[in-house]
């Protein structure tokens, strides 16, 4: 039995005013997609493509110019509870300790102190945080804040992580390391993902699907399912398989509508 719908995004159009009288900039034309119960989902594109935007629209801190957002049936209207973000920067309050950080929103949300302490034991738990728990941000480094970031978002229970190049600012192995995290979170939790990227190999590597965009205006061309099981470690983006879906999904992003692909022959 196929995992209920969790996410439907219907023909999603955004345009923003121009500055200065100039022309107005059409950031996405409408884009659909869709997102089940329990995926991790990825969009993928190059810089400018209106995948943040996207994002930002789902999370309710933008609003389309046309098109709608369902989140389990409901219509989107504006930020909620039902969905956390993680930012590319360290978006943390400074004079929070990690606990305190993890513990904003729910204490925004009025959750009792027992229930909200245990949540929070929780989350740094599976975070690996735990012995951080008084620390502040400017005590830990780039990896672990976002790990703070990641358990702060997922501290509501919310139906949708959405993740906004989380790792992008980050060394190539922290990055990687983060990789791994972000996989084994997704498979304890059970949590509903979608990851805004511009990192190939890293969208190929967590998703179950990846959505690719084109710019101007940003729109969604291909959706690829992957066959890679979540089971699967490191080894697998040495394969074939891996190495192959590598090479499509870079010919589909350096091919534009001025630059239509080459055709054998």
């Amino acid at each position: 039995m196929s995992a209920p719908t969790k996410l439907v995004v219907e023909a999603v159009s955004k345009t923003f005013p121009g500055r200065r009288r100039g022309p107005a900039v059409h950031a996405l034309d409408a884009v659909d997609l869709h997102v089940d119960a329990g995926e991790l989902v990825s969009l993928v594109g190059t810089s400018g493509c209106g995948k943040s935007t996207l994002l930002r629209i789902v999370a309710g801190l933008e609003q389309a110019s046309s098109g709608r957002v369902l989140v389990e049936g409901d219509r989107v209207l504006g930020p909620g509870p039902d969905r956390g973000m993680v930012f590319q920067g360290y978006s943390l309050f400074p004079w929070l300790s990690v606990a305190g950080n993890v513990a904003f929103g729910l204490e925004l949300a009025g959750v009792v102190r027992a229930r909200r302490d245990q949540r929070v034991e929780e989350l740094l738990h599976v975070m690996n945080l735990s012995e951080h728990a008084g620390r502040l941000p400017r005590e830990l480094s780039g990896g672990m804040r976002q790990r703070v970031a990641i358990a702060r978002a997922l501290a509501p229970e919310p139906d949708l992580l959405l993740l906004d190049e989380p790792f992008g600012s980050l060394d190539a192995q922290t990055r990687t390391s983060l990789h791994e995290f972000l996989r084994q979170v997704w498979q304890r939790t059970g949590a509903t993902i979608i990851l805004v990227t511009h990192d190939v190999d890293e969208a190929l590597y967590l998703s179950q699907r990846v959505y690719v965009m084109h710019s101007r205006p940003g729109r969604v061309v291909e959706e690829i399912a992957l066959p890679f099981g979540a089971g699967l470690g490191p080894a697998v983006k040495r394969t074939p398989q891996f190495l192959d879906l590598r090479d499509e999904l870079h010919d589909l992003l350096l091919t534009t509508p001025e630059e239509p692909a080459l055709q054998p022959g």
